[in-house]
């Protein structure tokens, strides 16, 4: 995913450049509860982060979940620093970033493929941008509508939980898959493409890796 972002960045004339420090949005304790570990780690990024954010660069996030937390929790989390201020208008998506450019390198894929968008961008963001790209790319999406896949970040992973989150893929998302078998499955969320490999014969791909196949088309 990473390596097909970069080639998706320099076919549109960015460079990327990664952090010169060990970054994290800090999702991991802010979604148990743990606010004071969660905030020493957004400090830790933003000090990480302060030269790109006063140089005015980009913060591309891939993984729905750490962008929506960079995006919007952070400034609500340190709400007396100014730099997460700065950096929840610098964060933006792939697909923003792809729609923001002036060129458009990609060739049409004209391809089905079953769609589940992240939780966290449904809930706090927005999917607009991401169903454009799509549609632009000529991928016929069969986006599902049921929310969760259900594994639901660390959820599916902890004891007595497996059941329920079975039965939330079980109520779609496993169903739609199951029946297009020659269809690609697309979902950025790092969860919700384990969810689906668990569960069906899909190995799904990630909106980055979708457009590094319109560019070698």
């Amino acid at each position: 995913m990473g390596r097909a972002a970069v080639e998706v960045l320099e076919a549109l004339g960015h460079r990327a450049v990664l952090p010169p420090g060990p970054v994290c949005c800090g999702l991991t304790w802010h979604s148990t509860g743990q606010l004071g570990v969660a905030r020493r780690v957004l400090r830790r990024t933003l000090d990480t982060l302060a030269p790109a954010l006063e140089a005015g660069l980009p913060v591309l996030g891939l993984e729905p979940s750490c962008t929506v937390m960079l995006r919007e929790e952070a400034a609500e989390l340190l709400p007396g620093d100014p730099r997460a201020a700065l950096l929840a208008a610098r964060v933006t998506t792939l697909a923003e970033l792809v729609l923001t450019g002036d060129g458009w390198p990609f060739e049409r894929l004209d391809l089905p493929a079953v769609t589940q968008f992240h939780c966290h961008q449904e809930a706090k963001g927005t999917t607009a941008a991401d169903r454009e790209v799509l549609e632009r790319l000529g991928i016929a999406a069969d986006v599902i509508t049921a929310g969760c896949c259900g594994l639901a970040g660390n959820f599916g992973f902890e004891p007595g939980h497996w059941e329920v989150s079975r039965a939330c893929a079980d109520r779609e998302l496993y169903p739609r898959l199951n029946a297009a078998p020659a269809a690609l499955a697309h979902a950025d969320g790092f969860s919700c493409r384990l969810q689906i490999v668990q569960g069906t014969a899909h190995r799904p791909l990630h909106l980055a890796q979708l457009l590094r196949l319109a560019l070698r088309r």
